[in-house]
């Protein structure tokens, strides 16, 4: 069996989150109480309770006043419509004070989850955690005895006769983050959440046992598509995950090996054990603790205000270097290898083959010397027609430029590679231009912007890339720059008020805005935008200059 170092997070004094090895979500808002709970030598988590009075328990019977107290008093933990802190629970209060979630409270054989954000639910679990993919389901056993303590049945070894279960709670939640979308949210795989309490005595299988928690989350939905797989999958996985410290289990539902494949360099930094495929994988495997479902801030973005340690964007993006950075040396050996191989080649040729080696060697030198300027290329919808001539003005105006197309086959290392080196970079709205998390801060991001996008291109890039600190430059096309411009009348709302068309729908908006519509640009007017990116760039090399010296 797997067994895997049991991972705590210690807290320290004035930090205003409080949590244990699993509580404490990414957005840094939950926190476990550890305070009056015991660990056994097994690492088990109890949470004694004295012997109530039998008047007591006679008097809340007879009154069944409330669902809580009866959970209580019958069960022995608190019922998890009572989120309310215990006087055990008052210093954490204190320490979260006015960001305290939902579940910031968790005891031991507990499910809670929180359904206030209109993006995500977020279930937590604490106890003997057991899968059963098969049902969809993932199972809380707890435990009660004589002496009216409950705990996770774990550490019982003794095998007796299997008494009956009683199930105490069952929460459903599909673990992805478009909670408002129901279309796409009703293909997503809907997890049982069940909490069963059984009496002291009893032994349930177990096949991998993980001493870590887990996080499980669906690659579905809209994967596929880069802006979802950053938004909707990556952002939110680093929120909810890293302040584990790579101690933790990624469950992943609807799984994808080419996912893995695209994103493993960045989940390897997350996670220090190998994802599970849950749908795949038929064994049960066991946990002390586990999240279902991940945190979302906003569009691709993190909200510093609601992290550990006030982690941003740019933390993401560090992370992001130290995934890729390991690669990209590597593909740097090999064009090296390759150079000397061909250096080789060269000395059995005639000398002026090796002066034109030379004239190569000289331009690179002098493309190294330019700010570099890279452009995402489109075909087909959204492209720019005069690509070329924009190339050419660029190179002009005393730019180093780089044309990339990217698509979903492209290794991300590479383009990560190509604008991490980059000054500056140039993309019509769509997808693609998720790719700008890639520029170093402070790095010029021009967006061009067609007909009927401008919302979308504002509020999922533009916004999102001053956050990371970009140099944030729009460009709002006019109607003649469109190829809708020789398809409808100049007084036609396609053209001449595209807001309302947006407001008809969002097939209006795909179909003709989005699927129908090049752009050529006017190149006299983007001139102006590249002229000061180029002033921009050139400054900035030059205060890094004098940093260096």
């Amino acid at each position: 069996m797997v067994h895997h170092q049991r991972y705590l997070h210690q807290v320290r004094k004035g930090e205003e989150v409080l949590v244990d090895d699993f509580v404490g979500g990414g957005g840094g808002n939950e926190g476990a109480s550890v305070g009056g709970s015991n660990n056994n030598a097994n690492g088990v988590l109890y949470n004694k309770r004295g012997r109530p009075r039998p008047l007591f328990i006679a008097f809340l019977c007879l009154l069944s006043c409330s669902l809580i107290w009866v959970s209580k008093a019958l069960f022995g933990f608190p019922s998890t419509f009572s989120l309310s802190y215990g006087p055990e629970d008052e210093d954490t209060n204190s320490r979260l004070g006015s960001n305290a979630c939902l579940c910031s409270s968790l005891s031991n054989g507990t499910i809670c989850c929180d359904r206030s954000s209109t993006r995500t639910d977020i279930c937590f679990m604490k106890g003997d955690i057991r899968t059963l993919s098969a049902s969809s389901a993932i199972f809380l056993y707890t435990i009660r005895n004589s002496e009216n303590f409950v705990g996770d049945s774990s550490s019982l070894v003794e095998e007796v006769e299997q008494p009956e279960e009683k199930e105490l709670q069952n929460e459903k939640v599909r673990p992805y983050t478009r909670k408002w979308e129901t279309s796409i949210m009703n293909t997503i795989e809907e997890l049982n959440l069940i909490s069963k309490s059984k009496n002291l005595g009893f032994h349930h299988k177990c096949d991998v046992w993980h001493d870590v928690p887990a996080v499980f989350f669906s690659t579905g939905g809209y994967t596929g598509n880069v802006y979802h797989e950053f938004n909707d999958g990556i952002i939110p996985l680093y929120i909810t995950s890293q302040h584990f410290n790579k101690k933790v289990v990624f469950v992943i539902l609807e799984y994808h090996n080419w996912w893995l494949m695209k994103y493993g360099d960045i989940v390897s930094i997350l996670s220090d054990y190998q994802p599970i495929d849950f749908n795949g994988d038929n064994r049960t495997h066991c946990f002390p603790e586990a999240m279902v479902g991940l945190r979302i801030h906003d569009e691709l973005t993190v909200n510093s205000s609601l992290m550990d340690g006030n982690r941003s964007i740019i933390d993401f993006r560090d992370l992001l270097d130290r995934a890729y950075w390991p690669r990209i040396r590597s593909l740097i050996q090999e064009e090296e290898y390759e150079e000397q191989q061909k250096f080789q080649g060269m000395l059995f040729l005639p000398p002026s083959s090796m002066a034109l080696t030379d004239s190569e060697k000289r331009k690179r030198e002098d493309q190294l010397k330019k700010p570099k300027l890279t452009i995402l290329s489109r075909t087909g919808s959204r492209s720019i027609t005069n690509e070329d001539l924009l190339v050419k003005l660029a190179e002009e105006i005393g730019f180093w430029v780089e044309v990339m197309k990217p698509d979903r086959t492209t290794e991300l290392a590479r383009i990560y590679r190509a604008l991490n080196s980059s000054d500056v970079m140039i993309g019509v709205h769509g997808a693609a231009m998720t790719h700008f998390l890639f520029l170093k801060p402070g790095c010029v991001f021009i967006q061009v912007i067609p007909l009927g996008t401008e919302w979308a291109a504002e509020t999922y890039y533009g916004g999102p890339a001053m956050k990371l600190g970009l140099k944030y430059k729009r460009y709002k096309i006019l109607p003649r720059e469109s190829s809708l411009y020789n398809e409808y009348d100049k007084d036609d709302p396609v053209l001449r008020d595209p807001k309302s068309v947006v407001k008809r729908g969002w097939q209006f908006t795909k179909k003709i805005y989005l699927d129908n519509q090049t752009v050529k640009l006017d190149l006299k007017r983007f001139r102006k935008r590249l002229v000061r990116a180029y002033g921009h760039s050139m400054s900035r090399r030059s205060s890094q200059a004098e940093l260096q010296l």
